[in-house]
This record gives structure tokens, sequence and C-alpha cells, in this order.
């Protein structure tokens, strides 16, 4: 069993779908799903987060993909939506990064007009 994510035009995610493993029968199944719905498709997995693979397998395209996530083919990679314009995207990861570190010492929140971390309350 394998994921599959559809992209738009502007290779934005709109859906994942479970399907065949990736050359199963002789298959290329990202051109089949993707010839199929009329849109691309690539492979993702489910297993792959920042670049790991949580099961010490071979990571896929950095992330498994979301709603929203948009596919860069130069990084063949799959990247969440920028939570903040602030934030910055670690190339190693794919994954986007406060400027400044989050401290440990409580539970804070993101506060984009200060682009700084404000404690949260309780």
């Amino acid at each position: 069993m394998a994921h599959y994510a559809f992209l738009d035009e502007n290779s934005v995610v709109t859906e994942i779908i479970v399907g065949k493993n990736e050359g199963e029968n002789g298959v290329d199944w990202e051109a089949h799903y993707g010839s199929f719905r009329g849109q691309a498709c690539k492979r993702t997995s489910y297993n792959t987060h920042g670049g790991v693979h949580s099961a010490d397998g071979t990571p896929l395209r950095k992330n498994y993909a979301g709603i929203g996530y948009t596919y860069d083919l130069g990084r063949d990679a799959f990247i969440p939506p920028q939570p903040f314009p602030s934030w910055i995207l670690v190339e190693e990861t794919c994954q986007w990064s406060a400027p400044v570190p989050m401290p440990t010492d409580g539970v804070y929140a993101w506060d984009e007009s200060t682009t700084s971390w404000v404690r949260a309350s309780a």
C-alpha cells in the first residue's frame, strides 16, 4: 500500500489517496493515477517527516504530503504551508522555523506582530 498526492496547476496538494505500491504489476502508478485523474500525481511516504523516515527506511520527498502542501520539483519535496510570513524554510527538512527559538520554560504562542514568542496564559 502506498500513498499518492494529487496536485493542482500550482503544485498544491488537493487530495491524497491510498493506492498500489510503486512498480507493482510493472506499472508506474504515479503516471497511471495522474493520467486517470488528469492531475499531476506524486507518491508520498506516511513515514517521512522532516527528511527522516520513522521506520529507518528511505525518506521520500522530505514530508508526508497534506492538503494545501506544495510540491517543489527542484527539491523533490512536499512543503507545508508557511505558518507565518516571518518564518524561514529549513532546506534540510523542508519545514518552517520561527526566526527565534521557542523558550522551553512553559507554553508559548507565536506573535507575528512582534515576531516573538509570548507566554500563553493559563
